[in-house]
């Protein structure tokens, strides 16, 4: 079970607000409003999440909504695009309740006014509730009643109970905390392309760009940390892989990974370590059927340095969402605090720059931080 709250921040510019939604106060009305009218049909979000963090009380409580306003403009925080931010992002953030502890909340928001007219909208879900496609759509829901379409286009479903009741959930791991730095990096068009027709060279075959990715990633990670381990110690790399497909549109993502030695994974050509991606994104099918029928087949991933944990958020439609005064700029998660297991992310670029891939990466140290950056800025 993931029950920690999830943090992403939309940046809307200026640019965005159209001349019939100038007014920022009616804007931020009509978002609050596609909000309530989403809980009609997603009622459980209006809920807690039960002290057992298993199920939802579907009390009606709502969802925490907060106005906020800066007093300066995007342009004077460099549109939030800097690393660190040149404001706190926990004041972009919505605060819960006096009084009241996060633990039950499934949805809190924030929407943030700066003076030139753009806005920053902060969301906090919960994980045990929501995965990444699912939260996108909910927002995407709440776009669409607050620019004043009368349903949504699409239907909830809740079908938690198609899980059969003999999966079991991994033991739990002794946690170990770092001291992450939060990084930034941009793989370029041209950088993936690269990746992706070496591979095509060595074996005949296309590959994503997720794949071509990751493969950098896992090599410029394995580099940076040469010292850290010795060449037999396996490094390995967990992420997300949907599901809904296998389930005819219903539940969430399953955990795959895969791993390797420090010393072959500095030693490998890319197009090898794409080659492992793929092998790893074909296993899911029969390891998720597997989990199940059985409750047997799941992946226990090393929660220590050696392993990160990627999540794909390029397509999730995060950056899709429209309150009424256009899509977002740039979207980026915001997980400071998160210092158990190394974390990266794939974005998408700010707007103009939609090429290519952002990496918001919090997964080395300090001391194998600036060697981890000039890896990553050979596919820049």
């Amino acid at each position: 079970m993931v029950a920690a709250l999830v943090n992403l921040i939309q940046v809307f510019p200026s640019s965005s607000l159209s001349a019939a939604r100038d007014d920022q106060g009616a804007a931020v009305s009509a978002m609050r409003n596609g909000f309530a009218r989403a809980l009609v049909s997603y009622y459980p979000v209006a809920g807690r999440v039960a002290p057992s963090g298993l199920t939802v009380d579907c009390t009606g409580e709502g969802v925490w909504f907060v106005d906020a306003a800066a007093s300066c403009a995007l342009a004077d925080v460099n549109d939030l695009d800097s690393c660190p931010l040149l404001i706190p992002a926990e004041l972009l953030l919505p605060p819960p309740p006096a009084g009241e502890k996060l633990d039950g909340f499934i949805l809190m928001v924030q929407a943030t006014r700066f003076t030139c007219g753009g806005f920053a909208v902060g969301i906090s879900f919960s994980h045990a509730v929501f995965d990444g496609q699912g939260a996108a759509q909910f927002l995407r829901t709440v776009g669409e009643l607050a620019r004043g379409l009368p349903a949504p286009s699409v239907v909830p479903v809740w079908d938690r109970d198609a899980f059969p009741d003999t999966l079991t959930s991994p033991p739990p791991q002794q946690l170990t905390e770092f001291r992450f730095v939060t990084q930034v990096a941009d793989i370029s068009a041209e950088s993936i392309v690269r990746v992706k027709d070496e591979f095509k060279s060595s074996t005949g075959e296309g590959c994503s760009t997720f794949d071509a990715v990751t493969a950098v990633v896992f090599k410029c990670r394995a580099m940076a940390l040469a010292g850290a381990f010795p060449d037999d110690a396996e490094v390995g790399v967990g992420f997300a892989a949907g599901t809904r497909h296998l389930l005819r549109g219903v539940l969430p993502a399953y955990l795959a990974c895969f791993a390797r030695t420090s010393r072959a994974v500095r030693e490998a050509a890319l197009a090898e370590l794409v080659g492992a991606v793929r092998v790893a994104k074909d296993a899911v099918a029969p390891r998720f059927a597997g989990w199940m029928r059985r409750g047997v087949g799941h992946y226990t991933v090393p929660l220590d340095y050696s392993t990160v944990i990627l999540s794909d958020w390029s397509r999730l439609g995060f950056d899709e969402v429209d309150y009424g005064f256009g899509v977002p700029g740039y979207v980026f998660p915001f997980d400071d605090h998160a210092n158990f297991v190394g974390m990266l992310y794939y974005v998408r670029p700010p707007a103009p720059r939609r090429w290519g891939i952002r990496v918001v990466l919090r997964c080395v140290e300090e001391p194998h931080a600036a060697v981890f950056a000039a890896e990553l800025a050979k596919f820049a």
